[in-house]
């Protein structure tokens, strides 16, 4: 193999005259991937579980709704949604909304639309995880509540909703661990994450191997730390009688 293996690159200060290595450049790329992933989940945890009420509520036109948020989301690949999100939202908006951001810092329109868009899209898979929780429990439960004077939202918020959080532990950490992996699609629209930051590195040095071999290993740390961390909630929140209950 005639390729010149090159790791001292990292630590060689970047060509364009920045105060940083291209070892800093690819931490700047994992702080943003970490930013633009965690804020995203928010948004999807808050939306998704809304849509996966509303999904399960005794109320066709509100269940409708719900299953209308999903088949768009889903149905729409996400690098579709993203060029959507960051060139096309901003055209329907009102004039003064729209003028606004187009007049924002490029990295704070990449970032706050990345955000939006990979939010909104993992959310619809949440609505799913939160629905199938919600349905796996028996009848009697939301009868139960209401039976004892609770309102149908309180009956979400006090009975079905913690059981249901808990047996879906698992499969929320597919999601969770997706929402990294899917933030790498950003960078097509511009966002310096850490697989754009990979790139660039390829581009000013040609050391590719050494640029996605640490890129790599950053996403499976990324990856190790969200499992061990759901590993410890989804032990602490086991449910006896539920599917990984003692």
């Amino acid at each position: 193999m005639s390729y010149h293996w090159n790791w001292g690159i990292l630590l060689s200060p970047v060509s364009t005259g920045e105060p940083t290595t291209y070892f800093g450049w690819l931490l700047s790329g994992l702080w943003v991937t970490v930013t633009v992933s965690l804020s995203a989940w928010v948004i999807a945890l808050i939306v998704g579980s809304f849509f996966g009420v509303l999904r399960t509520v005794p109320n066709r036109t509100a269940s409708a709704i719900g299953t209308v948020y999903v088949a768009i989301f889903r149905n729409i690949p996400l690098i579709v949604q993203f060029f959507i999100w960051y060139l096309v939202i901003p055209e329907l908006l009102p004039v003064s909304i729209g003028t606004w951001f187009k007049q924002l810092p490029p990295g704070t329109q990449f970032f706050s639309s990345s955000i939006i868009c990979l939010g909104l899209f993992t959310a619809a898979r949440v609505c799913e995880q939160v629905r199938s929780g919600i349905n796996a429990l028996p009848r009697g439960q939301r009868g139960a509540g209401l039976a004892l004077g609770f309102t149908q939202w309180q009956t979400y918020r006090y009975v079905l909703l913690p059981v249901a959080y808990r047996i879906i532990v698992p499969p929320l950490t597919s999601e969770f661990l997706n929402i990294f992996k899917n933030s790498a699609v950003a960078s097509t629209i511009g966002l310096l994450d850490l697989s754009a930051q990979a790139r660039q590195l390829v581009d000013y040095t040609a050391q590719t191997y050494e640029s996605f071999i640490a890129v790599t290993v950053a996403y499976l740390l990324i990856n190790l730390i969200v499992m061990t961390l759901m590993r410890i909630v989804e032990h602490k929140s086991r449910l006896p009688g539920y599917i990984g209950g003692k």
